[in-house]
């Protein structure tokens, strides 16, 4: 059964990972899916293999999403993915302390302005039907303090607190226009392959990852997107202003080792 037929979904940052498992499980519920990145080698290749549109977009950049609204006018589904964690260009500081104030921007102006502006996209497709799923990847670590990752959490923080915003705003302008946030923690995507390395100790650097996590493992990307699906679903209407966690009980307090 196909529960997205006639449904468009923009999903961002889908060239890889995350974004990419959301928006072909999308695609395979009938969905119209437009699979948006700003790398357009990636991207293109990932939208030909789940046959969906490509779209270039800078989720940082204004103009960009004005152009996306020119191309794509309605929507009923927007999952605002796309994000960076500040080490994409190696290790450099992002404690409280030694941070740079140009490091802590540049996180923010792709996860929290990219959310933003991807929200205020959404309300603009979705308002003429008055209705819509808009679906924002915050983390875990918008839910506690990353002592060396202090920018990557605190957008992911925005993010999550954000998402009620946009929740209790549609609602208050009467549209069935539904805002949720996801907090998935390790999930094994391309990010983590530089920390996890191909060596004879990646199993163990893998269960020293997830050693604090009651599942013992890493989440795949294919469990995030169920969720997301879930939540784009005409029957989650009545789930808004939400935030579901997606991480192998990591949140839900000490956990004993399987004995």
């Amino acid at each position: 059964m196909q529960r997205l037929n006639n449904k468009i979904c923009v999903v961002t940052g889908a060239a890889r990972g995350i974004g990419r498992a959301i928006a072909a499980r999308f695609h395979a519920e009938g969905g119209t899916v437009i699979l948006t990145d700003i790398d357009i080698s990636a991207g293109t290749e990932a939208a030909d293999a789940i046959g969906c549109r490509f779209e270039r977009l800078d989720v940082a950049d204004e103009a960009d999403w004005a152009r996306l609204a020119a191309r794509a006018p309605v929507a009923d589904v927007v999952v605002n993915n796309a994000g960076i964690t500040g080490f994409e260009q190696g290790i450099v500081a992002h404690d409280p302390e030694h941070a740079a104030l140009e490091d802590w921007r540049a996180v923010h102006r792709v996860n929290l302005d990219g959310t933003f502006l991807g929200c205020r996209y959404a309300i603009g497709a979705m308002k003429a039907a008055g209705s819509g799923s808009i679906i924002n990847l915050s983390s875990r670590s918008g839910m506690v303090g990353i002592p060396g990752a202090a920018a990557y959490a605190a957008s992911k923080a925005a993010i999550r607190n954000h998402s009620k915003t946009v929740a209790l705003y549609c609602a208050q302008q009467g549209w069935r226009i539904r805002c949720n946030s996801i907090h998935p923690a390790a999930i094994l995507t391309p990010m983590w392959e530089p920390m996890l390395g191909t060596g004879p100790d990646r199993e163990a650097r893998m269960a020293a990852f997830v050693a604090d996590t009651p599942l013992r493992r890493f989440g795949m990307p294919e469990e995030v997107a169920a969720v997301a699906t879930m939540l784009a679903l005409d029957e989650a209407t009545y789930i808004t202003g939400a935030e579901l966690q997606v991480d192998g009980g990591l949140l839900a307090g000490s956990a004993a080792a399987p004995g």
